[in-house]
């Protein structure tokens, strides 16, 4: 198991290529949870996220001869850019294995930062699977992306600044996917604070730790459905299994849409953008998932910021959607001039702003004198929602909420 001496030797093993990332005090998730709330802002580190700590840790520990001969992984996002950095800063050569479905920004994000990528299999364990086929015909080393004491030493780095920069720290709260982060964060934390809480955190979708913790043994699932994809793994690590059953307090599950309306919040009142699984700590403050007291001095870790851009799309639209900020109605209407002006006039008293209106006459579940309408609005809040909703029907129009 992972000592405190163990990360600070990794501290100083990747002094100069992660960085020391900021511990943020946020006046509006404070305002909003009344806790005092730091984000440990680890969407700003080199390659977007936390990995390039652990990669680097577990490269420069390598032989001569393992220097010699590379080293290959398997990932899809954050840990393909880690390693791939590490190795490059380290001259060593790196192979990296990415689903034929990964993200093309990604891949190519991985191959700037100087590996060579291999594009396999329709997931990430046909990937992972390739990868070890790799390391026994090259004699590359397998750098795991959790399950490795050097690399769980590397992430635990970050539990060593926040200690630094935030002395007074009460609650740490982590994602959990393979258990790596919250295994070095919790041990760096608890082995200088002990009475300092450490709250996991993962998607409902991928709660392969509660699970565990629950059954007593490392439990796999069958498959993982989030939109959290960087903590969307089927199983915990051995290892850092053994670090969380000692260290950490409490393991909670955030929904998709609680991820999706934090990450909306993120970008809209704190200007910060990160990926699903850099939201997940957060979502868990702010939707209380774990009790806390006025003013308890709580730090979120927001792992990682590498987000593709269509999902980013879909993401902040199910946030607005979730906070009723945009709303998708149909109704239908008579095909005769000025009632589509009639409609149109009640949505603009009621202050609800268009974005879009697609309005066909051809639709067969309309009669032949009627017209389907359907309009994306922009409103203010559940409760203009439900005003808008009420004054459309109060004037005789039957609305169909679609979205």
């Amino acid at each position: 198991m992972i000592s405190l001496a163990d990360i600070e030797a990794a501290r100083d093993r990747i002094d100069g290529v992660a960085k020391h990332t900021p511990l943020d005090y946020s006046h509006t998730f404070s305002e909003m949870t009344g806790a005092s709330v730091h984000l440990k802002l680890e969407n700003h580190q080199r390659t977007g996220s936390f990995k390039i700590r652990g990669a680097m840790n577990r490269i420069t520990t390598l032989s001569e001869a393992e220097k010699e001969a590379g080293v290959v992984t398997a990932s899809a996002g954050n840990h393909a850019q880690g390693v791939a950095l590490a190795a490059t800063r380290a001259g060593v050569d790196s192979k990296v294995v990415m689903p034929e479905h990964a993200p093309i920004s990604k891949v190519k994000a991985t191959r700037r930062y100087g590996a060579e990528t291999v594009l396999y299999g329709a997931d990430y364990d046909e990937a992972q699977q390739r990868a070890h086929e790799i390391e026994d015909e090259e004699n590359r080393t397998y750098v795991h992306a959790f399950d490795d004491e050097y690399v769980m030493a590397g992430q635990g780095t970050i539990g060593l600044e926040i200690v630094d920069d935030c002395p007074d720290v009460e609650t740490v709260v982590v994602p959990i996917g393979g258990g790596g982060l919250i295994s070095g964060i919790s041990t760096a934390v608890k082995e200088q604070l002990s009475d300092v809480r450490v709250i996991g955190v993962e998607a409902e979708g991928a709660s392969s730790v509660a699970t565990s913790l629950q059954k007593g043994s490392v439990h796999e699932l069958d498959s993982v459905n989030t939109i959290a994809d960087g903590i969307a793994t089927r199983r915990v690590g051995d290892k850092p299994f053994e670090v969380i059953e000692k260290y950490v307090d409490e393991v909670v599950t955030v929904s998709d849409e609680e991820i999706a309306v934090t990450l909306t919040y993120l970008l809209e009142r704190s200007k910060t953008l990160v990926e699903g699984a850099g939201a997940v700590a957060l979502a868990a403050l702010l939707f209380e998932k774990f009790d806390f007291t006025k003013d308890e001095v709580i730090v979120p870790a927001l792992c990682g910021g590498n987000i593709d851009m269509n999902q980013l799309t879909t993401v902040v639209m199910r946030g607005l959607v979730e906070t009723g900020r945009y709303l998708k109605v149909r109704t239908v209407l008579k095909d005769q001039p000025g009632a589509l002006h009639d409609l149109l006039t009640i949505i603009a008293e009621e202050q609800a702003n268009i974005y879009a209106i697609r309005h066909d006459r051809t639709s067969r579940e309309i009669g032949m004198n009627e017209t389907d309408v359907e309009l994306d609005l922009e409103t203010r809040g559940h409760d203009h929602v439900e005003t808008l909703l009420s004054a459309l029907r109060e004037k005789g129009y039957r609305v169909d909420v679609l979205i």
